[in-house]
């Protein structure tokens, strides 16, 4: 696994990561999420991904990799959801950082976002001030943005966060021409969410209610058409696009990560392949706005 300094954090992560939003649903029984997650540090990766909002996902982090905490980066995303709290507000922060801590079973957060919060609330900055106090208090090392679009512009700018969170994949490229480069400018640590799109490919025809509809439009718009290697060439691109630290990935199936990992494993896609997915994209872009 190809482990990465993390900007200029001091961390330093594996190409993959896992995101733990799936194993939140409680409707995956215990025992499966116990074998995906030390599965996951069993085979190099050592960035674990989370949030306040993916159900029981921060509670089964710590039941079942607590005892295995110095083997991996942990991160986590807060702001809102706690009760008789203003979302946004510096107390709904700081008792979600004490919240995650016990749930996770751990004495520090490596890597805390606010999680998709806009331009005024990081202005009026009672978020920001919480994120940063914790850092102050040893409870967290990185305080962190996690977004897109002119909110991501501004969190980057502000100076107030070390590393970020955004969409970035073959359909959602957007960032690659805007705020990547900004971010490493400031050296701060990327890790790209939604790297595989939310694998559209899989739909023959429109998909309705489904999280990827936007991302199947672009693909048919791009006229591109991978067949069986979609996977391969979406995963890779993501994980080897310049500036990109980690790529997160969700899954609840062991033989869909050891896929994903093996794929990671062969490196970047050749550069006619690269060209030939950013010319795509770029002269097809009708607006296209990163996936929130």
């Amino acid at each position: 696994m190809d482990i990465r300094d993390f900007g200029n954090t001091g961390l330093k992560v594996s190409v993959l990561g896992f995101g733990a939003g799936e194993i939140g649903d409680l409707a995956v029984p215990d025992k499966q999420v116990d074998t995906i997650l030390n599965t996951a540090l069993d085979n190099g990766i050592n960035l674990i991904d989370t949030a306040r909002g993916y159900f029981a996902s921060e509670e089964r982090i710590g039941k079942f990799i607590g005892h295995r905490r110095d083997e991996f980066i942990l991160s986590t995303k807060v702001g809102y959801g706690i009760d008789g709290q203003e979302d946004w507000s510096y107390d709904s922060v700081a008792i979600g950082i004490d919240e995650a801590l016990k749930k996770m079973k751990t004495d520090y957060i490596d890597i805390v976002h606010l999680h998709s919060c806009d331009i005024p609330q990081i202005q009026k900055g009672a978020a920001t001030d919480a994120l940063l106090k914790a850092v102050d208090d040893g409870k967290i090392r990185i305080a962190a943005y996690a977004g897109d679009n002119e909110p991501l512009y501004y969190a980057i700018g502000s100076g107030k966060f070390r590393s970020i969170i955004t969409s970035l994949n073959v359909f959602d490229q957007k960032v690659i021409n805007n705020q990547l480069a900004l971010a490493k400018n400031h050296s701060m640590g990327v890790i790209a969410k939604r790297p595989i799109g939310n694998a559209p490919w899989r739909f023959p025809e429109r998909p309705v209610d489904n999280y990827c509809e936007p991302y199947w439009e672009r693909m048919k718009k791009m006229h591109m058409d991978f067949g069986d290697d979609w996977l391969n060439v979406a995963l890779r691109f993501a994980a080897y696009t310049w500036g990109v630290d980690s790529c997160i990935v969700g899954t609840t199936n062991v033989e869909h990560l050891k896929a994903n990992i093996a794929i990671v494993d062969k490196g970047k896609l050749e550069e006619e392949i690269i060209e030939k997915i950013r010319r795509a994209f770029n002269e097809n872009d009708d607006n296209w706005i990163a996936q929130v």
